[in-house]
Order: C-alpha cells, then sequence, then structure tokens
C-alpha cells in the first residue's frame, strides 16, 4: 500500500487533493502537514514514504529553500511541488533544485491523475512550459548546493535569522543558550562562504520566489 505525504497549510485544498489522490491509487495511505516543521517531522517518522505532495506557499518554506533542505534530509523521498505559483521559471526552478514534478494547483482532476501516474511509475512529470524557459543560473544552484550541507539546527536558524529574529530570540524559541546560536551562526557563514548575517540572509533569498520576501537581520555581535 503506497504511502503519500501532503503538506499545504489550506484544509480545503489538502481535501481536495487528496481526493484526488485516493481516485488515483485506491487505498493508498495519506499523511498531512501544514507547515514546513510538521512536513520535517512526518518525513522523520515515515523516510520509506512513495511520494512528498508540498505546496512552495507554506509557512516556513521561504521559497524553495524547505525543499532543498527536505531533499538534503531525505534524497531517497521524491518530491511533487503543487502549487499555485505557475510561472514557467517557477516550475523550472522547482525542478532544478531537486522536485521530481510540479503540479499547477489549477489543474484538473484528469490531469492530477495523470500526472500522480506518471510520477508514481517513476517518471517525471511537469507542464510543458517548465522546460520551455532557460534552466535556473548556476550561481543559485550552488547556493542550493550549500545549503544542503547545513544541519538542521543550523537550517532552522537561517531561516530564523531570514526573519529577522536576534540571537537570543532565536535561542528562546529553540530552547538552547545564546553562545549555542552564536555557534551555529558562525558555522552557517563558514559553509555558506560569507562573512555577516545579511550576507548569509541575501545568499539563502536567492532561493526566495519573490525578492520582497527576505528579510535583513540585525547585525550582532
Amino acid at each position: 500500500m503506497p504511502t503519500l505525504l501532503i503538506a499545504d497549510d489550506h484544509p480545503l485544498f489538502r481535501e481536495a487533493l487528496k481526493g484526488a489522490v485516493q481516485r488515483v491509487i485506491p487505498g493508498v495511505q495519506l499523511m498531512e502537514a501544514d507547515s514546513v516543521e510538521a512536513l520535517y517531522a512526518l518525513a522523520e517518522q515515515h523516510p520509506d514514504a512513495d511520494l512528498v505532495l508540498m505546496d512552495l506557499n507554506m509557512p516556513g518554506a521561504q521559497g524553495f529553500n524547505a525543499l532543498v533542505h527536505l531533499r538534503s534530509l531525505h534524497p531517497q523521498l521524491p518530491i511533487v511541488v503543487v502549487s499555485a505559483r505557475e510561472e514557467a521559471t517557477v516550475m523550472r526552478r522547482a525542478l532544478d533544485h531537486g522536485a521530481f514534478g510540479f503540479i499547477p494547483k489549477s489543474a484538473d482532476s484528469d490531469t492530477i491523475g495523470h500526472a500522480l501516474g506518471t510520477i508514481l511509475d517513476g517518471e517525471r512529470w511537469a507542464p510543458a512550459e517548465a522546460h520551455n524557459v532557460p534552466p535556473t543560473p548556476n550561481e543559485e544552484r550552488e547556493v542550493g548546493q550549500r545549503l544542503r550541507e547545513l544541519t538542521p539546527q543550523q537550517f532552522r536558524v537561517l531561516q530564523m535569522l531570514g526573519v529577522g529574529r536576534l540571537n537570543k530570540q532565536i535561542a528562546y524559541d529553540l530552547g538552547v543558550s545564546e553562545a549555542t546560536i552564536k555557534a551555529h551562526v558562525t558555522a552557517i557563514l563558514r559553509k555558506l562562504g560569507v562573512t555577516n548575517r545579511t550576507q548569509a540572509v541575501l545568499m539563502a533569498g536567492k532561493l526566495a520566489i519573490d525578492d520582497d520576501a527576505i528579510v535583513l537581520p540585525p547585525e550582532e555581535d
């Protein structure tokens, strides 16, 4: 019996997607998450799942960052992006950052069924227009490779830096000392090849979908 993980923060869409999946795969086991953190936990619990269907705009996703991080944690787990962001460049970037497929949220049930069937047979699937645009620039792909080197805790810290959090706020949220967070920040800067928090956030921001989503952090000693 195949197991699919569905991650989307809109309950109505999750229900609609579950219905489409169940029509294509009778008896499928479905697990749900409404945030990126919940998806990470699900993937830990079900590392042998057959497929992940994830939205790009969930809380904590930060563009393609969550996709890249989940791929680094579970490289064996096929991930399909299901998103309302249907620009051809967004589709192509998702594929270039490791998605096994891309299904637009506007797709009808027949298209979703065909896409899922193709993907579960081991073939990639995305709308044709995703392949009619230039590949993602090498510079952006290299950022994805560097982000894959971060530990889960370092990645969480970087995400929090990306929403403007201070070290002491991050330490409180994660239940660790401020010194521990400073050590994580130092390791993040080294792995990303940058010298300060702002540069780290700007580098991770290359995986944002929209530039205005980037929040620069305050610099600290």
